[in-house]
Order: structure tokens, then C-alpha cells, then sequence
């Protein structure tokens, strides 16, 4: 029975590349690993996978005897509600640890870099396998797509070291450009269901017994998503009745203008007094320079809930 190689719910573009990534390095290590994803592909990602010649893994929600590793996340408010019944034996991440417990030793690469894929260019090197010419540029487009084209604070060297191993591999010319194209298709939003755009990039934390849903759209421009604000903002005030959260926040980060407005539902809005030291409007607050909710946000929210 192959190892599923598994990232979190509403999957990134990281999550699904790190999945593919790692499920063809274990094959090739002599361990039968199979690619899967708990949701189907955002736009982005399927732009990713058509452009480098990849197909998009099987959709899996149980894994209940299983073996599994996880990528991009070790969080099991991320992960199947059955986890518990799997095998946990790999993790490779670049998020803090989160709560998976194991019964076994286990098999980890978690490093504080911008993005999965980043991690894994090195597992290549570690095991001396060649990277693929189609996983190599998908994995170099989650790592632009992680660390914003570099703008991120999460953005680490490694990062850009390993973006300029993957483009001579995948025989990319302008990462620059590549960026672009991709973000272009990931601030394409017009058709797009309302739910959709408030999960394409969605987790949920519990932080000090607090349910917290926080999400992100990124964009070239904040003016593509003004039509829809409205409509985001009465959404993700029915996800937090549905999920029975303290607060749900959805950060619309403009990439050129590097910040990000959030919309917010919440119970007590002076969490995020607490956490960013800005007074809230009644429905957002814009975030000077704020572009990661690894980094930027998840941590201050953590010590406001804390």
C-alpha cells in the first residue's frame, strides 16, 4: 500500500507541489508514495500544473490506516478528522510545529524558510536525485507564489537559492515574469463563487481555546477585489456562525502596494488592537507591510489570544 504524501485542507499551491514533489522523491528513494490533496485545485495551482506538465492529485479526505506524510502543515485542525487512525511517518514543513503527536519516530524536515518546496530542493540534493524538469519549475512557482515574489518577510536566501537552481533546471528564463503570470491568474476573480474566494487560501488555529479562521486572497491590485467586498464580508460572517469561531479574518493583500486590508467577524474586535496595535474600523483595518499570515499574523494573534 503506497505512503500519502498529504498538505492541509483548501490546499495552496505549496501543499499541492510539496505533495507532488515528495511523493516522486520517495518513489524514487524506493518507497511507493502516492501524491494525494484534501480539496480539489485553486486556479493558480492549476495553472502551475498545466504549464509544467503535471497532473493534479487524487482528492482524499480519509486516512484512516494509512500511512501518510505531511507536507506544509502539522496541524491537525488542517488535517483529516481520522488522522489519529493513520500512521504519521514524515513531516516536511516550514510552519512552526503544530499538534500531531506520533507513536513512532518519525522522519521531519521542518526549516524556517518562505516555503515547503524549499525544503524539498534540498531533500534532492541531500539523497543526490535529480529533480524532474516539470516538478522543478512547479516547485519553482510555489516558492514565488509562498514568498510573494520574494516580498515576503517569510522570504529566507534559501529561498532565492533554490528558485535559481529550480529555474535552470526547469530552463526558466525571468522568474520575475513568472511570478507575475501567476499572481495575474490568482487576482483573476470575476465568476468566482463568494465561498470560494473566502476558502481558496483559508486555516483554521485554535489559539488558547479560541476558533480562529484566518484567509488570504492575493492580488496585483486591491481595486479587483472592491466589487466583492461586501459580499466577502457577509460571508465570512456566516463561516464564523457555522463554525462556532471566536473571529474568522480574511487578509486581501495587495502585493504591489505590499499590505494588506482585513475583513473581519469577530467577537471582541480588540483582538486586533492587541495583535497589531491599530484601532479597528467597523468592518477592516488596513495592515501597512503586513503580507504573511505565517509571520506577520498568526504570531501577533496568538500572543493577543494568549
Amino acid at each position: 500500500m503506497a505512503v500519502l504524501v498529504m498538505g492541509h485542507m483548501n490546499p495552496d499551491t505549496d501543499s499541492i507541489i510539496s505533495a507532488i514533489a515528495v511523493a516522486d522523491l520517495k518513489n524514487k528513494l524506493g518507497v511507493q508514495a502516492k501524491p494525494v490533496a484534501q480539496d480539489e485545485v485553486t486556479p493558480e495551482s492549476a495553472f502551475v500544473l498545466e504549464k509544467f506538465g503535471l497532473s493534479a492529485p487524487e482528492v482524499v479526505t480519509s486516512v484512516a490506516g494509512q500511512q501518510v506524510i505531511l507536507v506544509d502543515t502539522s496541524d491537525t485542525a488542517q488535517l483529516p478528522d481520522d488522522l489519529g487512525d493513520a500512521e504519521i511517518v514524515g513531516i516536511v514543513d516550514h510552519h512552526k510545529l503544530g499538534s500531531v503527536t506520533t507513536a513512532n519516530p518519525l522522519e521531519i524536515w521542518t526549516w524556517p524558510v518562505g516555503c515547503a518546496c524549499t525544503v524539498i530542493e534540498a531533500m534532492y540534493k541531500f539523497h543526490g536525485i535529480e529533480i524532474p524538469k516539470g516538478i522543478a519549475g512547479a516547485m519553482l512557482c510555489a516558492i514565488l507564489s509562498d514568498t510573494v515574489i520574494f516580498k515576503s518577510v517569510t522570504c529566507t536566501d534559501q529561498d532565492k537559492a533554490a528558485c535559481d537552481n529550480l529555474a535552470k533546471i526547469a530552463g526558466v528564463g525571468d522568474i520575475t515574469a513568472l511570478g507575475m503570470e501567476m499572481f495575474k491568474v490568482k487576482s483573476a476573480v470575476e465568476g468566482t463563487p463568494i465561498r470560494e474566494l473566502v476558502f481558496r487560501d483559508y486555516k483554521d488555529f485554535d489559539m488558547s481555546g479560541n476558533k480562529v479562521g484566518i484567509g488570504q486572497l492575493e492580488v496585483v491590485d486591491l481595486d479587483i477585489l472592491a466589487p466583492y467586498k461586501d459580499a466577502l464580508y457577509e460571508d465570512i460572517g456566516k463561516v464564523k456562525g457555522e463554525k462556532g469561531a471566536m473571529g474568522i479574518f480574511l487578509m486581501l493583500t495587495d502585493i504591489i502596494k505590499e499590505g494588506t486590508e482585513m475583513l473581519y467577524v469577530a467577537d471582541d474586535n480588540s483582538v486586533l488592537k492587541n495583535a497589531f496595535g491599530v484601532d479597528p474600523g467597523e468592518k477592516s483595518v488596513w495592515l501597512d507591510g503586513v503580507m504573511s499570515r505565517k509571520k506577520q499574523v498568526v504570531p501577533n494573534f496568538e500572543k493577543a489570544f494568549g
